[in-house]
């Protein structure tokens, strides 16, 4: 962190030793993860979080590139590997895969199409910091059976992922179909394929390009609601004007978090909102309304952080009924936990590294503050827990400690805020 203090300007210097040692302890926390096959998500003794996964392990490496610690790099490529040497027969990376025992999941009653996304994002960032050309000679089969899979379950062929129940990162909450925050990993990976081509052929590949194009274009033109009419790309003119009627007081505030053949969901999507800037598909306008109406209506100002989903689902709203039938092994979505309303360090860390990357370094630095403060939360009677999320309203730490990739949050908003492109955007 050694540009940190350069970011910091007009802030409450008090807080700098919080800084500090927030990023130290990240860094132990995400070594502490590492393992000879790459990082686990975890490395307490806690469910099955204990292995190699599509999801963690990949977002705990992009981390990782972010630092010029090179036993951590070399972890986001062991985790990378390990994740290859187990995909499916059909190109699918694993959910999650223990290679002592040699226990693979692809996914639990639905298979995670985020987990395929995360990987080729990684291998792809992975590449551009090192330059490994032995490393891109290995992966490129598994990156092209990978993204052979994803374009298979576009279904339709008409460029956008349809993701099941269960399908991705809130794999106990209530959206399906057209969900937007893995067409936004889609879009990134499909980026990081073209520059992978570009540089194996020294040519550009014209149908991906073309590909990357059109999903931007889907993207915009489906998930922000306009009162300027229909637009050009839209998918199914019929569901988008019957969204827009559903929920008028929506449109131009924030992106809608998916919609399907049923209709559009219409709850704020934290983890979407915040990558939508990142990877650079809203434009400036959209961005700020977004900054506007997190700042108004999402953040608490006493803990800054993002949720994975506002408004929280209750016992007295429609949904509760499905949401309590919709998990694994226990019951995780009770109101202000988890995915239902649960504040978590890594959605913000995101939202953090999309501001500092719009030039918005100080408000940026109140969310990476809001991370470190987070990860310092007390559990079982120690500080700097690392907790998975922070319950809503009582601002405790919930969920599994130490998480690999709440660590990987603050040193992703730290990057950001030292000048880091998170994702290389050009």
């Amino acid at each position: 962190m050694s540009e940190m203090n350069n970011s910091t300007n007009g802030s409450n210097a008090a807080s700098r030793p919080l800084r500090h040692e927030g990023y130290r302890r990240a860094l132990q926390v995400m070594h502490d993860c590492l393992r000879k096959d790459g990082f686990l998500a975890t490395p307490t003794e806690q469910d099955n979080y204990r292995r190699i996964w599509g999801r963690d392990s990949s977002i705990i490496g992009v981390a990782s590139l972010l630092t010029d610690d090179q036993e951590l790099i070399d972890g986001c490529r062991r985790s990378l590997e390990t994740l290859a040497r187990y995909q499916g027969p059909h190109g699918e990376i694993p959910s999650n895969v223990d290679p002592v025992t040699e226990r693979i999941s692809y996914g639990g009653t639905a298979g995670r199409v985020d987990a395929n996304l995360w990987f080729i994002i990684a291998c792809g960032s992975y590449w551009r910091k090192t330059e490994d050309d032995a490393f891109l000679d290995r992966i490129l089969q598994p990156l092209e059976r990978t993204r052979h899979l994803l374009g298979a379950w576009e279904f339709n062929t008409r460029g956008l992922l349809y993701v099941p129940p269960t399908g991705d990162w809130a794999d106990e909450y209530l959206q399906s179909g057209y969900v937007l925050y893995d067409q936004l990993l889609y879009l990134q990976a499909q980026r990081e394929c073209c520059r992978l081509h570009q540089h194996v052929h020294a040519s550009a590949d014209h149908d991906l390009c073309d590909r990357v194009t059109r999903l931007m274009h889907l993207i915009r033109a489906n998930y922000w609601f306009t009162d300027e009419g229909t637009p050009d790309d839209v998918y199914h003119e019929v569901l988008y004007t019957k969204g827009q009627q559903a929920a008028p007081e929506r449109g131009g505030k924030y992106w809608m978090p998916f919609f399907s053949p049923f209709g559009y969901g219409f709850r704020f999507d934290g983890m979407a909102n915040a990558l939508v800037s990142l990877l650079d598909v809203a434009d400036q306008e959209q961005a700020d309304c977004v900054d506007e109406y997190i700042g108004d209506r999402i953040v608490q100002e006493d803990v800054m952080l993002l949720p994975a989903f506002d408004p929280v689902i209750t016992p007295k709203d429609e949904k509760w009924d499905d949401l309590q039938i919709t998990f694994s092994h226990t019951f995780k979505n009770s109101p202000y936990e988890y995915h239902n309303g649960g504040l978590w360090p890594l959605v913000t860390a995101f939202y953090a590294a999309s501001l500092a990357q719009r030039g918005k370094p100080q408000l940026a630095r109140r969310y990476a503050d809001g991370i470190h403060a987070a990860n310092r939360s007390e559990t079982d009677g120690g500080h700097w827990s690392f907790p998975e999320f922070l319950h809503g309203k009582q601002h405790v730490a919930g969920g599994t400690h130490p998480m690999g990739w709440s660590a990987a949050a603050a040193v992703i908003a730290e990057a950001a805020l030292d000048g880091k492109n998170v994702f290389a955007i050009d």
